[in-house]
């Protein structure tokens, strides 16, 4: 889930946060986080797949305000369920959209080993605190990257 936090105090300022319904209202948050934590999916907790495995993430927005333009760096989405439907996927997205109080469904083959990192593609947002990692274990394969070899 992404979210956002509108505090009276900075980002990265220690200690108890108060709500800011001003900053609330005029749409200035000072944190932007998945599962409602700086670090949730990074440091913390970081997601994790191995090479050859379909991995599946249920994405939502709570909001209150933004929107998302749903991304993971390194990777094709190969299914897209827009709005959360179970109808026909869209197929080899790059990103997806998703509205505040919406959601998607999206899967990719991991192909390679490493770390992917999920971001909101307003990138701006990543020095909000809004970054989540997968990381990916198992052999290399260096063919992927050669012309002609479409996974």
């Amino acid at each position: 889930m992404q979210g956002e936090l509108y505090t009276q105090k900075p980002f990265g300022e220690k200690g108890h946060q108060e709500f800011s319904v001003t900053k609330m209202l005029a749409e200035q948050a000072e944190y932007v986080v998945l599962n409602g934590a700086v670090g949730s999916l990074t440091t913390e907790k970081p997601l994790r797949a191995r090479v050859g495995e379909t991995v599946r993430i249920y994405f939502g927005v709570g909001g209150p305000n933004y929107t998302s333009s749903f991304h993971v760096i390194g990777e094709i989405f190969d299914r897209v369920y827009m709005e959360g439907s179970m109808s026909p996927p869209a197929t080899d997205v790059q990103t997806t959209y998703v509205p505040a109080g919406g959601s998607a469904i999206v899967e990719f083959k991991i192909d390679v080993p490493g770390r992917y990192i999920i971001v909101d593609h307003s990138l701006s947002r990543l020095e909000r605190g809004l970054a989540g990692f997968i990381l990916a274990e198992g052999p290399d394969n260096p063919s992927v990257f050669k012309e002609g070899n479409a996974p």
